[in-house]
């Protein structure tokens, strides 16, 4: 791979990719305005990516511009070749075929605590579902993506003590089993990828991700691509807040959320932890300045409270970055495994088939 993992479009094809594919009808004089690219590398550009089978011309629907060539739209194409997407969770797994559109075309759920069994067992489960998946379709598979919680290296490699895995190889046993390109990233690091996947702007604008659940993570992205931001707030996580109550009858998040027996502890360390949130998400952003910070994980979703403090905390320490969160845990998984699913071919379209 020749750019990090959710890198913006660098190249002329990928440039053009990104904005044909979140388009309706576009043209090659409009892709120049967008890009700022020249007329000869545009057509260059076009010529490849409908060589590759990524884009269609619409001839039937020319239009004369006066003296010179006529008009002739170009739309994303539809590939058979399909995406895979692989959303790795502490109690379930979400597993999902995109098209180069980003529509899903079959998608499993599945409900198994990744800690309580062997890595290689797990691995061996989601090739296994993924090869039925890909088989009840009939239709290539041309990349796979692997998000989880915790961190991951450069070279893929996966620690996540809330999955039991430490330097856990989950891509180069893909990898081997598929033979197609596999990207493996942290949730943090999709959902950042996710953002920049469906904005139209080719802008450099820095996006920062902040994920709180049963584990702690950051992402922000920068020119050469997504890169982690380590944080190391465990007291953050659900087992922090669980630690921090210290009431033996609090064993979960939605314990704590709909305790009332325990309501003055329980309550008081929900709004803590969103307020240090907060402040650890302002601390971030004075070092890396975003744009717009996205939040996303149990801490926030299924607290109804919290977001508010969290808010509040952030807005307190100055920053004026556009804050959104991502609703619901089925957005979320959704997000993050199309955003990786499609992160390769979107990054270097010329190098991988498009049947």
């Amino acid at each position: 791979m020749t750019s990090f993992p959710f890198s913006r479009p660098s190249s002329p094809a990928a440039k053009c990719l990104h904005l044909i594919r979140l388009g309706e009808l576009t043209s090659r004089s409009e892709l120049v305005a967008k890009t700022g690219l020249s007329q000869p590398t545009i057509t260059r550009a076009v010529a490849a990516l409908v060589k590759a089978g990524y884009v269609t011309e619409r001839t039937d629907l020319t239009r004369a511009a006066g003296r010179g060539r006529p008009t002739v739209p170009l739309e994303l194409s539809e590939p058979r070749a399909l995406h895979a997407g692989i959303a790795v969770g502490t109690l379930s797994t979400y597993i999902a075929l995109f098209d180069l559109k980003g529509r899903t075309v079959r998608s499993v759920d599945i409900d198994v605590e990744v800690a309580g069994e062997s890595q290689d067992d797990f691995i061996q489960r989601i090739m296994a579902i993924l090869n039925r998946l890909t088989t009840g379709v009939s239709r290539p598979l041309a990349t796979v993506g692997v998000t989880t919680s915790g961190s991951v290296t450069g070279d893929g490699e996966v620690y996540a003590p809330n999955l039991g895995w430490r330097d856990v190889k989950i891509g180069a046993q893909l990898r081997e089993q598929f033979s197609v390109p596999v990207v493996v990233t942290s949730a943090a690091a999709a959902i950042v990828g996710s953002e920049i996947q469906s904005t139209p702007s080719l802008a450099d604008e820095a996006v920062m991700a902040l994920f709180a659940d049963d584990s702690i993570g950051c992402a922000v992205s920068t020119e050469e691509g997504v890169l982690p931001v380590i944080v190391t707030r465990d007291d953050l996580t659900t087992q922090g807040l669980i630690d921090t109550i210290g009431e033996p009858s609090i064993r979960t998040l939605r314990d704590a959320v709909t305790d009332s027996t325990h309501k003055h502890t329980t309550r008081g360390a929900l709004d803590d932890r969103a307020h240090e949130l907060g402040e650890l998400a302002a601390q971030l952003s004075s070092q890396h300045a975003p744009s717009t910070i996205v939040v996303a994980g149990s801490a926030f979703i299924d607290d109804p409270l919290a977001p508010a403090p969290f808010a509040r905390s952030v807005r307190a320490a100055g920053v004026d970055a556009d804050l959104r969160m991502i609703p619901t845990h089925r957005e979320v998984v959704r997000d993050i495994a199309r955003a990786v699913a499609l992160d390769f071919v979107l990054r270097e379209p010329l190098a991988v088939a498009a049947p």
